[in-house]
Formats: structure tokens, sequence, C-alpha cells
């Protein structure tokens, strides 16, 4: 299939042909949302944590004798009965990360650039037009594609677009290896230029 590309300015340049089995794959809504999930999953720090009885400092000493007081039994001021006292089942340190495989990540990742290719939301770009690392030589380039929420992929040495987006609100630039389900589904569109589709299209074949 073809993938029509633009210039900085929004014109058509031409077209270019990328793989059909990553770019015309059938969009797999399960699939999207549990890798997406997965991914958010693992970014959770699960470092909550309270102290259960055992923990808590203090309470070493019966508050007052087991019979004659009229109150009820206590062993210990540390009771999670007591204000100030252990938590039962508390939160504790832990992990949220779920297991996904290789294969489910980059169908995942097919499935996605494909539904955005049909959506016209990937756009593919001979250049960015940033020549010298400047936020208004982007911000410019995305008005005129119509793209001021917009996931921007460039290559991993291209350090000017990425110093360029990097004080543009709604916008992200990452390097086409670093391109997740994530990223893809928080912005409404895709900008890429041709070597990065390249690069996508080789690490997802």
């Amino acid at each position: 299939m073809q993938i029509p590309v633009k210039t900085p300015t929004n014109q058509e340049k031409g077209a270019t042909d990328v793989s059909d089995a990553v770019f015309g794959a059938q969009f797999r809504e399960g699939l999207v949302h549990q890798v997406v999930n997965a991914t958010q999953a693992g970014q959770r720090a699960g470092t909550s944590a309270a102290k259960s009885r055992g923990q808590v400092a203090g309470g070493g000493k019966k508050p007052w004798r087991q019979k004659g007081t009229g109150n009820a039994r206590a062993g210990t001021i540390r009771s999670p009965l007591w204000r100030g006292g252990g938590i039962i089942f508390g939160p504790k340190p832990r992990s949220y990360a779920q297991k996904v495989n290789k294969k489910m990540r980059l169908g995942a990742m097919r499935s996605l650039l494909s539904e955005l290719a049909r959506r016209e939301e990937l756009v593919a770009v001979a250049d960015l037009g940033v020549s010298q690392g400047k936020t208004r030589e982007l911000a410019t380039t995305l008005d005129a594609l119509g793209a001021d929420d917009a996931l921007v992929v460039t290559t991993a040495d291209d350090t000017q677009t990425a110093r360029a987006g990097g004080n543009i609100p709604r916008v992200t630039v990452m390097p086409a290896q670093n391109v997740g389900p994530l990223a893809l589904v928080q912005h409404a569109r895709v900008v890429v230029t041709e070597d990065a589709l390249r690069e996508l299209e080789e690490r997802l074949t």
C-alpha cells in the first residue's frame, strides 16, 4: 500500500510504498486495550505502604489488667482497633507489571498504525522543516499540517527536532525505536518523517 507524503507546508509531494503487513493489518481492539493497560500498569510506582500491628512502634505494655476494670480486654495500644494502631491488610510495596509477550506488543503496534493510516491520522512528511532546532520552526510545520495535538516520530539522530518540540504543549517528539502503543493512542495525530517511517516498518516487519 501507499501513504501520501507531504511537505512542511502541507503540500502533496507524492507517496511512499509501505508494507501491508505493518500498515494494512486488521484493527484488534482487544489486543490494543490489553497492551496499553499493561504499559500503564507497569508505570505505576507501587510504593505505597502501611504498618501492621507488629511494625508500629510501642504497645509493649498491657494497657490495664485483664479483669476487674470494666473495660474490654486489651493487650496492646497498637491494636488495629485503637487510634494510632496498626493497619489490617494495609498496602505494601508491590509491582503492578503485567506480562505481555513480544508478539502481542508488535501486533498491537501494527494494528494501531494500520488504523491510523486508514483514518488518515498518520501523516508522513519528507522533512519537518526544522533546520536550526527552533521551537517556532516545528510549531509552524505542525500548524500547517493541522496537528496541534501530535506525536512526532523522528530518527534517533534528529536532535534538532527533539530540542524544538520540547516546549510545545500537547506535542511529544520521540525516536521511532521508542514508539509504543501507549504513545500512539495519547495523541490525535501521528506525524512521522520518511526515514522514521522506514525504521518503524523495519522494526515491525
